[in-house]
C-alpha cells in the first residue's frame, strides 16, 4: 500500500513539474513577444492617445479591454463599405468579409492583408490570438479558427475599436 501511495505521489510530482516547465517556456515566449520592439507607422504617447480617444475607446484600444457583447454599434451592421481603426484610421476590413457569428461582436472572416498584427494572449486562463492594428498597435479583439466561411477564421472585433466608412457610389 505504501508503494502505491509513493508511486501516486511520484506521478503527481512529475506531472506538476512537467506542467510548470511548460508554463515557464510559455512565459519566456510571451516575454519575448511582449518585449519585441515594434515600430508602428503611427506612434503617440499614452498621454496623446488619452487626449484623442474617449475614456472607453482608450480602455479598449490601448488597455486591451472588451466591450460588453451585443452592445456595439457595428455588431449587426451590414452596409457596404470599409472598417477602419478608430485610433489611426488604417483600413482593416471590407464589409463583404463581415458575417453574423451570433457572438455579440462584429465578426469578419478576412482582414486586409498586412493590416493586422497577431499576438499570443494567455490572459483569462486561456490561449487566444489577439489582433492589433498593424499601423498603431491598438487592440481590436481576437481571431479564432471557428469561422463558418471558407477561410475558417472569425475575427471578433470590438465595435468601439473601428469606424465604418460607407462605400462611395
Amino acid at each position: 500500500m505504501k508503494n502505491l501511495i509513493f508511486i501516486g505521489f511520484t506521478i503527481l510530482f512529475v506531472s506538476c513539474t512537467s506542467q510548470a516547465q511548460k508554463q515557464n517556456e510559455n512565459n519566456k515566449i510571451d516575454k519575448k513577444i511582449m518585449n519585441k520592439e515594434v515600430n508602428y507607422s503611427v506612434q503617440k504617447t499614452e498621454k496623446e492617445w488619452q487626449s484623442i480617444l474617449t475614456p472607453e475607446e482608450y480602455r479598449i484600444l490601448r488597455q486591451k479591454g472588451t466591450e460588453r457583447p451585443h452592445t456595439g454599434e457595428y455588431n449587426l451592421h451590414f452596409e457596404s463599405g470599409e472598417y477602419h481603426c478608430k485610433a489611426c484610421d488604417a483600413l482593416l476590413f471590407e464589409s463583404d468579409t463581415k458575417f453574423d457569428a451570433h457572438c455579440g461582436w462584429p465578426s469578419f472572416d478576412k482582414a486586409i492583408e498586412g493590416s493586422i498584427e497577431y499576438k499570443k494572449d494567455t490572459s483569462l486562463g486561456m490561449i487566444r490570438t489577439e489582433i492589433l492594428c498593424a499601423s498603431c498597435g491598438s487592440h481590436l479583439g481576437h481571431v479564432f479558427d471557428d469561422g463558418p466561411t471558407q477561410t475558417g477564421k472569425r475575427y471578433c472585433v470590438n465595435s468601439i475599436s473601428i469606424n465604418f466608412k460607407e462605400e462611395e457610389e
